[in-house]
């Protein structure tokens, strides 16, 4: 089942970059960025709130909070920094570019989460290296 989830996240975040690229013509791409956010922290505090996920607050740890909160600390500056890129570059490079996430993504679980790395997951992170640089300078 997660790979629905996965495709899902994969279909809206090409309408992210679709959308934002024509919502922030003329418009500073922080304030762009800080509108988002807010949306973004709307929808998702409802959705806690609708499938009673607030009594579950108190659960959480400091060692949640924190890495919880260096990972909104990341994601916010992606966000700052992809809507810069997008403001100055095509979608059809910022996009690709910005999906070597994915690549540095499975290199950084092997490193920090002791994950190992398949011949299968060392060849799509190669893939996906070469697949990007094709298509920024081809």
């Amino acid at each position: 089942m997660w790979w629905i989830y996965a495709l899902l996240s994969a279909l809206f975040a090409a309408l992210t970059a679709v959308l934002a690229k024509i919502g922030i013509k003329g418009v500073d791409s922080n304030l762009a960025t800080a509108v988002r956010t807010v949306v973004i922290l709307v929808l998702a505090w409802g959705i806690v709130y609708f499938r009673g996920g607030l009594e579950q607050v108190h659960t959480l740890t400091r060692t949640n909070l924190l890495f919880l909160g260096l990972s909104g600390l990341a994601t916010g500056l992606s966000w700052i920094f992809y809507f810069r890129a997008l403001q100055l570059g095509k979608v059809s490079q910022v996009a690709p570019v910005d999906k070597l996430s994915v690549a540095l993504a499975i290199l950084l679980s092997v490193v920090f989460l002791g994950e190992q790395l398949t011949w299968q997951a060392g060849i799509g992170a190669g893939l996906i290296i070469v697949g990007t640089l094709v298509l920024i300078w081809g």
